[in-house]
């Protein structure tokens, strides 16, 4: 997740062009399953995601220690990504920009990868790639990067066929000032932001002493709901925890990660957190185990973000809620 205010420091090829005559995005979609919950637990329970994060640590380690962007290690962070797509079939694309930081320039950029489907009705899955400078970085947020690609890579095992496009998207610059959601969504024409359908995000989802937390969509909990549309991937999530036998709880929306943009555009928005922070509760550690009023997450923007600093299980649970919305969203109905 990004830093707050008072902490925070200050050529690729073209991105495909979405068609301009298209039907305005409905105020709802409604997602439609192919798979049960169960089976998609499942899968996920048996996939190797720590060795992504290996993978990321590895980066820091050989890049003094960050993958923060504008550093070798997030170029070496970025080129793994883009390896791993490209071997499940992907063509990631770079969207650069540069941003100002320390009076220098600084370029950077997000990475793009989407399925088939029909790109009038885009759903966008995303999370950031970068780390602040104190550390690697391996909960916040190469475990949602874990996840992304892990579902990126299942669907194309799967063959999911997806009616409508989802894009994989990898931000750069999030730990500045979400300067790479920013970006991306700042470029979008209206029709382009018709014509997406929601957003997915996922900003640290494997907190060693953290919890199932999915964003409030429709407001019931913390009283400020998402665009029209929110509450169907709050639903979807909790659906899918639910029929696994596994606890979950509603999460504000706090305008502190790479959702915020696609808020502010009027897209609907959900996604998956683990903590960060915040103090375990009594009630929490009943729901999810754990400690007692210790952090969800002790080394959050710490130099001790390391692999050490994950809940591999958590982590797979994620990943599988994450691949069951994504798939159910893909191919539901096109709106009318």
């Amino acid at each position: 997740m990004t830093l707050p205010a008072e902490e925070t420091p200050q050529s690729a090829r073209p991105l495909p062009t979405l068609p301009e005559t298209v039907t305005p995005r409905p105020g709802t979609v409604s997602p439609a399953p192919k798979a049960k919950a169960s089976q998609v637990h499942a899968a996920f329970a048996g996939r190797n995601l720590m060795k992504h994060l290996e993978a990321l640590q590895k980066a820091a380690d050989d890049s003094g220690g960050n993958r923060a962007s504008g550093t070798p290690g997030y170029e070496a962070s970025a080129r793994y990504v883009e390896e791993q797509l490209r071997a499940a079939g992907y063509k990631p694309v770079r969207q650069v920009f540069t941003y100002r930081d320390d009076d220098a320039d600084v370029e950077t950029f997000n990475i793009l990868a989407d399925t088939a489907g029909d790109a009038a009705h885009t759903i966008v899955v995303g999370g950031h790639l970068d780390s602040v400078r104190r550390g690697p970085g391996i909960n916040d947020n190469g475990s949602g990067v874990a996840a992304m690609i892990e579902t990126a890579r299942w669907m194309a095992e799967t063959k999911v066929q997806p009616k409508n496009r989802v894009r994989f998207a990898f931000w750069g610059a999030e730990e500045v000032d979400l300067l790479g959601s920013k970006h991306y969504v700042d470029s979008l024409s209206d029709s382009e932001i018709s014509q997406t359908m929601l957003n997915i995000n996922l900003d640290m989802v494997a907190s060693p002493n953290g919890g199932r937390f999915v964003h409030d969509g429709d407001g019931s909990t913390f009283g400020d709901a998402g665009p029209a549309g929110s509450d169907g991937i709050e639903g979807t999530f909790m659906d899918y925890f639910a029929q696994n036998g596994l606890a979950a709880e509603a999460t504000v929306f706090d305008g502190g990660s790479d959702y915020q943009p696609f808020l502010g555009a009027g897209i609907p928005t959900g996604g998956l957190f683990s903590g960060d922070v915040d103090r375990k509760t009594a009630d929490q550690v009943e729901e999810f185990g754990g400690v007692e009023d210790d952090d969800l997450d002790p080394c959050y923007h710490k130099s001790c973000d390391t692999i050490s600093n994950i809940d591999p299980k958590l982590l797979n649970e994620m990943a599988g809620a994450l691949g069951y919305a994504t798939a159910a969203y893909a191919v539901a109905p096109r709106p009318d």
